[in-house]
């Protein structure tokens, strides 16, 4: 007998003794306390209520703990929270954003939510009891089905991206989730399919896709895009023993445009320059943008160097006409390097390393026309590779110098100032030409890292100057493009005369007229920081560089540096004279000191002092030294002509 039944046993035999109990309980009350018979009558309608009260109760107590063993109660309380649970899970099934189908052991669909209806445009009654693959796109073939199958069978689940069709017949992606259920007897009983529309996330995808690959201002394809169809280019050429060829093009003064005209025209000129390019080829050539107003072109078939060249010829040929931007004819020349698979290169990256070479060697000849690769243009690459390597680490090994070239007034002759200039010297080579390595520091960036460090070298000499005596006006440093647009300039500055507790006004910072009109507004915001420090700002290569009058009266400069390439024709060459006349003349009204650099004969130096320059640098006052060499007492008269 189980203990159920024991149970409920033992609460029935408690019931009987009880009840015989208190028939014997109340027999006894009746003798000894009722002798009448209506006595009698009220006792056993009395007894009765009381009878039947107390047997309900132990009723009630023996049903409850008969309940209690047989678990009914629990049994009542899972069934209610089924039901709750039941109520929560058909909610959550008609209020996801997922659509959910559901289909019998047989395949045909018994149920679907509302989500459902939404994406696939179908409705309910549409649906039921017909199959799911009403649903096919076609898009897959049927092993895709048969493999979707066989991961069903063995895992009982299987996840992927499916491409369906809605009502409207649009085919569309989507990620699906699919399930078998079994019943209690482990029996197959229903599929569950949970899928999200994912066409939004195609769509971005393919976006991202295309930005990754092509340039945002022309929709050229762009660099890693050349690169990868260069690539293909030269394995199909490789295939089919043929030649192919591709070319490097750039602008030829572009940045005077964006200079001039602002950024904005510079863009539509860009864009409209794509556009001339694109109508010139046919297929089998890819046009793509670089960076900058740099292009390129990848003919796929080119068979002899006669038809790149002519390629290269059609460029600079279509860039002849004038592009009308906002009204205004504006024209443009093109330099452009070539280089050929497989006589010049035998992968894409030699292809585009040597057509590079090859734009530098177009550049050199003078602009407006095109070089093929040569051989010797692989040194000259790998010596600049060289210099780069050696420049790095001569800013390590402490091998950079700083001489300094007098600065003295005209009309005293006296010397009033001196300018830092950088130099290297080699351990091997001995003093390397700051040609030679400083435009190598500009292309790969070292030149703000130079910057920085002779102005923290001249800080520190001219503090040392002043202790011992030798009085000096300032010292002027240069300041490189790439320095001047960072953000940090103030801060270093700041850093390096406190570090070295030289007074700020006896420090002048050098920079160049095209690094201050490449952005006016980042320039006039930069030197105006400068000024708060009290530094001296000075505009270096005055008149190489397009300036807008307009901008400059608004910058906080107090000098004006005329271009050593007009002083040098002075004072035979008319056009020089009459340039240096018209900026001395400008900066005299503007209240700015001008100082010419140079100098290397007396006759300019008295044709500068004839028309009031202040201020004269060059070889006839003396070269850059090392500062122990600055010979102080050297003031040479100046005779007017």
């Amino acid at each position: 007998m189980s203990a159920t039944y024991r149970d409920a046993l033992r609460a029935a035999l408690l019931y009987l003794v009880l009840s015989v109990a208190w028939l014997q309980f109340s027999g006894y009350l009746l003798n000894r306390f009722f002798d009448s018979s209506i006595d009698l009558l009220h006792w056993q309608l009395i007894n009765g209520y009381a009878w039947v009260a107390f047997s309900a109760g132990l009723i009630f107590m023996a049903r409850a703990r008969l309940f209690r063993c047989l678990g009914v109660g629990a049994k009542l309380r899972e069934r209610t929270a089924d039901r709750e649970r039941l109520r929560q899970a058909a909610a959550v099934f008609d209020c996801t954003r997922e659509g959910v189908l559901v289909t019998n052991s047989n395949g045909l669909i018994v149920h679907v939510n509302r989500a459902f209806m939404e994406i696939t445009g179908y409705q309910r009654e549409e649906v039921l009891g017909q199959r799911p693959n009403m649903f096919k796109s076609g898009h897959h073939p049927p092993g895709f089905y048969q493999a979707m199958f066989a991961t069903l069978d063995s895992l009982g689940e299987w996840s992927g991206e499916i491409w369906n069709r809605r009502k409207s017949g649009e085919i569309y992606p989507q990620w699906q989730t699919i399930r078998l259920i079994h019943d209690d007897q482990g029996q197959l009983s229903q599929y569950v399919a949970v899928f999200s529309d994912i066409s939004a996330i195609k769509n971005s995808e393919h976006e991202l896709t295309h930005l990754a690959h092509h340039d945002p201002l022309t929709d050229l394809p762009n660099r890693l895009l050349l690169s990868d169809r260069a690539g293909q280019a030269v394995a199909s050429a490789q295939v089919h023993k043929r030649g192919c060829a591709l070319l490097m093009i750039d602008l030829d003064h572009f940045k005077l445009i964006n200079d001039s005209l602002g950024h904005s025209v510079g863009d539509q000129l860009l864009k409209a320059v794509a556009e001339r390019l694109n109508a010139l080829f046919g297929p089998g050539i890819t046009l793509a943008r670089l960076s900058g107003d740099e292009f390129a072109v990848l003919a796929e078939n080119c068979p002899q160097p006669g038809h790149a060249a002519a390629l290269a010829q059609r460029v600079i040929d279509g860039l002849k006409e004038p592009f009308q931007i906002d009204g205004h004819p504006l024209f443009i020349n093109a330099s452009i390097g070539i280089s050929l698979f497989p006589s010049d290169a035998l992968s894409a990256e030699q292809l585009l390393r040597n057509a590079d070479s090859a734009l530098f060697k177009a550049k050199s000849a003078g602009r407006d026309g095109y070089a093929l690769y040569t051989e010797e243009l692989t040194a000259h690459a790998q010596q600049r590779v060289e210099i780069a390597f050696e420049l790095r680490r001569a800013l390590e090994q402490q091998e950079l110098r700083v001489y300094y070239q007098p600065v003295h007034d005209l009309k005293t002759s006296r010397l009033i100032g001196v300018e830092a200039l950088v130099r290297w010297e080699h351990p091997q080579r001995g003093l390397v030409s700051p040609a030679e390595f400083i435009p190598i520091a500009e292309r790969t960036g070292l030149i703000a890292e130079i910057d920085a460090w002779i102005m923290r070298q001249a800080c520190q000499q001219m503090c040392q100057w002043q202790a011992a005596g030798v009085v000096l006006s300032f010292v002027a440093v240069n300041v490189s493009s790439r320095l001047f647009a960072r953000r940090e300039l103030y801060q270093q500055v700041a850093q390096v005369l406190h570090d070295t507790g030289l007074d700020p006004a006896y420090l002048e910072l050098e920079v160049t007229e095209s690094a201050v009109m490449e952005d006016p507004e980042v320039a006039l915001e930069q030197m105006h920081r400068l000024r708060e420090l009290g530094v001296r700002l000075a505009i270096d290569d005055f008149g190489t560089g397009y300036s807008s009058l307009l901008r400059l009266k608004r910058l906080p400069v107090q000098k004006l540096k005329i271009d050593q390439g007009f002083v040098a024709g002075l004072p035979s060459d008319e056009d020089d004279a009459a340039i240096v006349r018209v900026i001395i003349a400008l900066a005299q009204s503007m209240g700015m000191q001008v100082h010419a650099e140079g100098i290397e004969q007396v006759e300019q130096a008295a044709f500068l002092l004839e028309h009031d320059c202040d201020l004269g640098q060059g070889y006839w006052f003396g070269k850059p030294v090392p500062a122990a060499a600055l010979d102080w007492a050297r003031a040479p008269v100046i005779l007017p002509r």
